[in-house]
């Protein structure tokens, strides 16, 4: 996939190729799954590589892509990798030390994006979701704004090329776009986003403030029990998709893929089925219609899959606003 057709430029002048491999790798998942789906990602054509501190899979991601250049493969500038400060990390002198973690899993000098994960903070330490004796979580107040300071100084140094959000709501965003001193703009805010949550203010919001937003749960979330409801719809199910898929001769998830790429979203897949992966970057090969694009935006019913209830009670909750 070469990049001219297949990225978009960031607001900073870097690139981000618009179909990324997610590596969210579930509690019962061997690590060394999230490897192997990471190497048959790259052979199958992938070059954008979306990984995060609390999905654990730092090492493996960073042996993968260490592999594939061994092989000559790819150059390390060949992959756009993205990782992401975890919500325990937000106090703004925990950034840096963090970020410098994820490297030294990563083995790799620097990431080509680094976004805070939640604009929610947790209570510092080495738990990932840190809880009291009643098994509640224990949540923090730290302004995010601070946070971002410390983002900004990661970009500075090189650590990371460019640096985003996720899981931002508009007004949250707009905070850190009027911060006094604003150095660097955010260059994407990631997001659930699929035609039952289509994301079309926020996308338009993001579009007029020159912000690229990214798509996580394109293909309606892989159903993990632990954050996803199980009696909830499956989006790959919709006998709209099912229709385009056979008017189009594609499967329901390549419909579903391209639908984002043609609003300009760039769009994250995950699998652990290399077949999968080789039809996923298949995206490029054809074009929806006018008409069939706008029957995708009929299917938005505003359904999170992920509406993350565990951080309900902070006050930085993202999701209690329309968008």
């Amino acid at each position: 996939m070469s990049c001219k057709e297949h990225c978009v430029k960031l607001n900073d002048g870097h690139f981000i190729p618009t179909l990324g491999f997610g590596t969210y790798t579930p509690d019962k998942v061997p690590k060394s799954k999230a490897l192997e789906a990471t190497k048959l990602a790259i052979d199958a054509g992938f070059r954008h590589i979306d990984t995060a501190y609390v999905y654990q899979v730092e090492e493996e991601v960073g042996q993968a892509i260490q592999s594939k250049i061994e092989e000559g493969i790819v150059k390390r500038e060949d992959i756009f990798l993205t990782s992401k400060l975890w919500c325990t990390s937000l106090h703004p002198d925990l950034v840096q030390p963090s970020l410098e973690r994820s490297l030294a899993s990563l083995k790799l000098d620097y990431v080509d994006l680094y976004l805070m994960h939640y604009p929610v903070a947790m209570k510092p330490g080495d738990d990932l979701y840190p809880t009291d004796e009643h098994g509640k979580l224990i949540l923090d107040t730290v302004d995010f704004c601070a946070t971002w300071e410390a983002m900004e100084k990661c970009k500075d140094l090189g650590l990371a090329k460019s640096i985003g959000v996720s899981n931002f709501n508009h007004r949250q965003l707009e905070r850190i776009l009027n911060k006094p001193g604003l150095k660097h703009k955010p260059v994407c805010n990631q997001v659930e986003c699929h035609p039952y949550l289509n994301q079309g203010k926020l996308l338009d919001f993001c579009k007029s403030k020159d912000i690229v937003l990214v798509a996580y749960g394109a293909l309606g979330t892989q159903r993990y029990k632990r954050w996803v409801d199980q009696s909830s719809p499956v989006l790959l199910n919709d006998p709209v998709l099912g229709t385009l898929a056979k008017k189009y001769n594609r499967s329901a998830a390549l419909i579903a893929l391209r639908y984002q790429v043609q609003r300009g979203v760039v769009t994250l897949a995950q699998s652990f089925k290399e077949q999968e992966m080789k039809e996923n970057v298949q995206v490029y090969g054809f074009q929806l219609s006018l008409e069939d694009m706008k029957v995708l935006d009929g299917l938005n019913r505003n359904f999170r899959y992920l509406p993350a209830d565990i951080i309900l009670d902070h006050p930085n909750y993202p999701f209690s606003e329309e968008y």
